[in-house]
């Protein structure tokens, strides 16, 4: 069947009915979602994506296109979901338009629907990008970095560590860079949008624009902060999920 694509950050699911999938940003692992997950295992069986070619799956080739990222991870997401009552996705950044793919190939191919789709830190799927941050020069890739937060300075510090970031980085750029969206690509599942409100990534009109890929509600949220605004405000991002994904269920 080949390697794993799902990990378990919450502790066993016992009696939990809910399962949330999240989808991690450019150049990140499952693992950025363990703060999050510590803050929803009481209510959600909380599971992270781990695309290939980091962390425990370093040795296998990085994939550079979402949709072949969304291929991968179908097969064994559709057996999880088939064992259990109800889920809904979450991702940040490329995570976002990965966990929009996956929601509408669900939706298309098994009928399967997700509660919520939580759409974080990333501008709707048809809004044009027009960066090409994966052709920087490594010295202008680790300095947007770190002025964009998210990596430890120690970190892009240390040679080795140097190589992989960038590596694993540029490959997730390129993929959500020539992600091509149509503008009335649309799931039925609500969408909540959320960001930073110092995120010039992910402005308030950024986040309106998602109410065009769904026939179901929508909702907008901004926290304080930037890009990397989920760091700052697990509470109240843990808080948002159980309340709008209550909604979608007694709605």
């Amino acid at each position: 069947m080949g390697a794993s694509w799902l990990r378990r950050l919450s502790s066993a699911p016992e009696n939990r009915s809910h399962t949330v999938v999240c989808f991690p940003h450019a150049g990140g692992s499952a693992l950025s979602y363990g703060p999050l997950a510590k803050r929803l295992e009481a209510d959600f069986d909380v599971l992270a994506v781990q695309y290939p070619g980091r962390q425990d799956r370093r040795r296998e080739p990085l994939i550079d296109n979402v949709a072949e990222l969304v291929d991968g991870l179908l097969p064994e997401l559709l057996e999880t979901i088939a064992s259990i009552e109800r889920f809904s996705l979450f991702g940040h950044s490329m995570g976002s338009a990965v966990a929009f793919e996956t929601c509408r190939r669900l939706e298309r191919e098994s009928g399967a629907r997700a509660t919520v789709l939580f759409a974080s830190g990333r501008r709707a799927p048809s809004v044009l990008r027009t960066e090409q941050m994966h052709t920087l020069s490594d010295r202008e890739l680790g300095d947007h970095l770190l002025s964009y937060g998210g990596t430890p300075a120690a970190l892009l510090a240390d040679p080795e560590m140097h190589e992989m970031i960038l590596t694993v980085t540029r490959n997730d750029y390129r993929a959500i860079e020539t992600y091509a969206c149509a503008p009335d690509a649309a799931v039925e599942c609500p969408i909540v949008a959320l960001a930073g409100d110092r995120d010039s990534d992910a402005t308030l009109a950024d986040l309106e624009a998602w109410r065009a890929h769904t026939s179901g509600p929508f909702a907008t949220r901004q926290f304080p902060g930037g890009h990397f605004f989920l760091d700052a405000n697990g509470d109240a991002v843990a808080q948002l999920i159980r309340e709008h994904t209550a909604r979608a269920l007694t709605g």
